[in-house]
């Protein structure tokens, strides 16, 4: 819970070219006098949790939308192939439960690879400036693949940073679940690609969500707001220029920097109404 008057910045998933496109907001947001990293909450989920551990670090935003435009090299790339998207879609067709379909979820995901197959978590470590929790409300949302539950990991959870991040970041079928506490997690955005509802009671809200469509009325953006209920609020999403500079792939390298440009212009556009809803 967070209290009367509070701010929030919630972050959603969306692949290495989300990632790219967060910095590149939030860069330009600060460029014009609106710097939303001192939300007294950061929601990351999926690409939004590195972006979150990013900027509640301590590192200036130039520096890490810098990064962006350096070419991408080292950046471990993936795909979600349109077999492996469709095995997805039975766990969420079938009937049951939230927490019944994201379990189902889970066993795709762990059919798919044996955690720990891949070295997830030195791609995320070669990601982050710093590896320990922020002094910060920071909060990483990851599902647990055997209960389909929501876990939200923060700086008392006494869990690593870097393997939060990873967690949060597993998508089912192209990176295997990761492993914490005798637990197994995968993606946070499985279960709502912004999990806005985190950040229940906060005041005032800002969520940059580069995939704003949800698996379900109940998991939208809309619904989750309205159960948070703070007094103002904006959502920003990519714009078509935005979502060309994306591709069809979102875990590839090569459109970090056109996607993080495409952030910063549209910073522009945004800050008007951004600014309004922290100043409110």
């Amino acid at each position: 819970m967070t209290g009367s008057g509070s701010t929030a910045l919630v972050l959603g998933g969306g692949g290495i070219t989300g990632i790219a496109w967060e910095l590149g907001i939030l860069h330009g947001l600060a460029e014009r006098g609106v710097d939303l990293t001192g939300a007294d909450v950061v929601v990351g989920t999926s690409a939004g949790s590195v972006v979150g551990a990013q900027v509640t670090g301590g590192s200036p935003l130039g520096d890490l939308y810098a990064t962006q435009l350096e070419p991408a090299d080292a950046e471990l790339g993936g795909r979600l192939s349109r077999i492996a998207a469709l095995k997805l879609v039975p766990p969420y067709a079938l009937p049951g439960s939230g927490r019944q379909k994201l379990a189902r979820v889970g066993r795709v995901a762990l059919a798919a690879h044996a955690p720990g197959s891949v070295d997830r978590e030195g791609v995320i470590r070669s990601r982050l400036p710093v590896r320990e929790w922020p002094d910060r409300d920071l909060r990483i949302t990851a599902v647990d693949t055997t209960s389909g539950e929501l876990t939200v990991f923060t700086p008392q959870s006494g869990v690593d940073l870097v393997a939060a991040v990873a967690a949060s970041c597993a998508v089912p079928t192209v990176w295997p679940p990761v492993a914490i506490g005798g637990r197994t997690y995968m993606d946070g955005g499985m279960r709502s690609t912004a999990n806005v509802d985190v950040a229940t009671g906060a005041d005032r809200v800002v969520v940059l969500a580069p995939l704003p469509r949800s698996v379900s009325k109940k998991a939208s953006i809309r619904a989750q707001l309205e159960r948070v209920g703070p007094r103002a609020w904006s959502v920003v999403t990519p714009d078509p220029e935005a979502l060309a500079a994306f591709g069809r792939n979102l875990l590839d390298p090569s459109k970090r920097r056109a996607a993080a440009e495409a952030g910063l212009r549209q910073a522009q556009d945004a800050v008007d109404r951004i600014a309004a809803v922290w100043a409110a």
